[in-house]
C-alpha cells in the first residue's frame, strides 16, 4: 500500500524537476484515496510555503472541507521539514511516509512527530523508496551543478590583441 502512493508521490516529484523546481512531490490520503496532491512549486511562485507537502495538505483541507484530517496518510519522497511537519501536526494528521532522509539533519521529523504540541503526536516511518526517491534528488542536483558550472566556462574570453589596440 504505501508503495503505491509514494509512487504517486514520485511522479509528482518528477513534474516539479521537469518545472526546474526541487523534486518533491507529496500527497495525503484518507481512506485509501489520495485526497490532496502537491509538488514543490517555491521558485515558480517566489513563496517560501509552496512545499510540496504544504500543497497537499492545502488541497486535501480543500477537498474535505476542513482544516483538520484525522486518520490521513501524508506520502511524501523527502523527510519534512519542520514548517511541513507543523502543518502535519497542525492539520492532525496520523501518519507520515517519506522516501529519502534529509541529509543535513534539518528536518527534525521525529522530535516534531513526538512532542505532543496540539495535544497530537505523528507516527512517521522513513525510508519508504528510499532509493527512487533520493535518486530524482541527486540527479536534480547534479545536473544542476553542471549546468551552473557550464555557465561559468561560458564566460567570453578577453582578447590581449584588443586590449593592447585600446591602450595604444
Amino acid at each position: 500500500m504505501e508503495e503505491r502512493f509514494m509512487r504517486e508521490a514520485l511522479r509528482l516529484a518528477k513534474k516539479a524537476k521537469n518545472l526546474g523546481e526541487v523534486p518533491i512531490g507529496a500527497v495525503v490520503v484518507v481512506d485509501g484515496k489520495i485526497v490532496g496532491r502537491g509538488y514543490n512549486t517555491r521558485t515558480r511562485m517566489q513563496l517560501a510555503t509552496a512545499h510540496a507537502e504544504m500543497r497537499a495538505i492545502d488541497g486535501a483541507c480543500k477537498k474535505l472541507g476542513s482544516w483538520r484530517l484525522p486518520g490521513a496518510e501524508l506520502y511524501v519522497t523527502l523527510e519534512p521539514c519542520p514548517m511541513c511537519m507543523g502543518a502535519v501536526l497542525n492539520a492532525r494528521i496520523d501518519r507520515v511516509y517519506f522516501g529519502a532522509y534529509e541529509q543535513k539533519g534539518r528536518s527534525l521529523t521525529a522530535e516534531l512527530a513526538n512532542a505532543n504540541l496540539l495535544n497530537h503526536t505523528v507516527e512517521v516511518m522513513g525510508g519508504v523508496m528510499e532509493a527512487e526517491c533520493a535518486a530524482v534528488l541527486t540527479s536534480f542536483f547534479t545536473e544542476m551543478r553542471a549546468r551552473e558550472k557550464a555557465k561559468k566556462t561560458e564566460q567570453p574570453l578577453i582578447c590581449a590583441e584588443s586590449i593592447d589596440s585600446d591602450e595604444k
